[in-house]
């Protein structure tokens, strides 16, 4: 949510560009986890839609880039939200390489 508050200010020309782009990937991240969740049960199909939010978070990464580049956002906006994207990045890469106690198992 806060890179979609931020993402108001971006210029109207970057409206169906970069800010979309930083939308949808961030969007992506929340979204594809709640699919992985949905697929405990299989360890194959939770990894594989936690490697698409992997995906996801670096994506967004690049598009922070771009915005602080661009000079869309501020120093400090890029480095909070680079920093909370890349906390995001290592809880799920510690989900990708032990996704055991998160699967559902028959008890």
């Amino acid at each position: 949510m806060r890179i979609f508050k931020i993402s108001k200010s971006f210029p109207a020309e970057e409206r169906y560009a970069l800010t979309s782009q930083i939308r949808r990937s961030s969007r992506s991240v929340a979204m594809n986890l709640r699919e992985a969740w949905a697929k405990r049960r299989y360890e194959a199909h939770f990894v594989s839609k936690l490697t698409d939010c992997d995906g996801e978070c670096g994506e967004t990464d690049t598009s922070l880039d771009f915005a602080l580049d661009c000079e869309y956002t501020t120093e400090a906006q890029h480095q909070e939200l680079t920093e909370t994207n890349r906390s995001v990045g290592r809880m799920l890469g510690s989900m990708i390489m032990n996704p055991a106690p998160f699967l559902l198992t028959k008890r």
